[in-house]
């Protein structure tokens, strides 16, 4: 899976929103597999019109700061490419930094804030509270 900072990169260079587009869907296509064990309705992310499923695990991080892992999946293929950049954005950083994501400035970077669906993006808003839930968590169980 591509890192945040190139998936940045790449869409800096893209001029209009079809070729965004079929970019969002080729990062979403390279998104590793889940199994299907996982689709579980305990991992299903509420508030997505698409089904969207998602997986969180902690390594190893400082004291009370551990660091995030999460896995996700959708049904669809550009929501799949949403949970893409928003797992590059999160997993693997530290639960302090999750928390701290913002996917508004994130979208307007990409220049997807704009062409977003109403649907998709309480959809997006609904993931990312759910990931920063999870780091919350973590946090105070660390």
């Amino acid at each position: 899976m591509a890192s945040l900072q190139t998936i940045i990169d790449d869409f800096e260079y893209l001029d209009d929103w079809e070729d965004r587009y079929r970019y969002l869907i080729e990062i979403g296509k390279a998104l590793p597999d889940m199994p299907e064990s996982e689709h579980t309705d305990a991992n299903k992310v509420k508030g997505c019109a698409s089904q969207v499923w998602l997986v969180a695990e902690t390594g190893p991080g400082e004291p009370g700061d551990p660091v995030m892992i999460y896995r996700g999946d959708s049904d669809a293929h550009i929501v799949r490419g949403l949970v893409a950049i928003v797992l590059a954005a999160t997993s693997g950083e530290k639960a302090s930094v999750v928390e701290q994501l913002d996917e508004g400035e994130l979208l307007t970077r990409l220049g997807l804030g704009e062409h977003l669906s109403p649907q998709r993006a309480n959809g997006l808003r609904s993931m990312v509270m759910r990931i920063k839930a999870h780091a919350a968590a973590a946090r105070a169980a660390a």
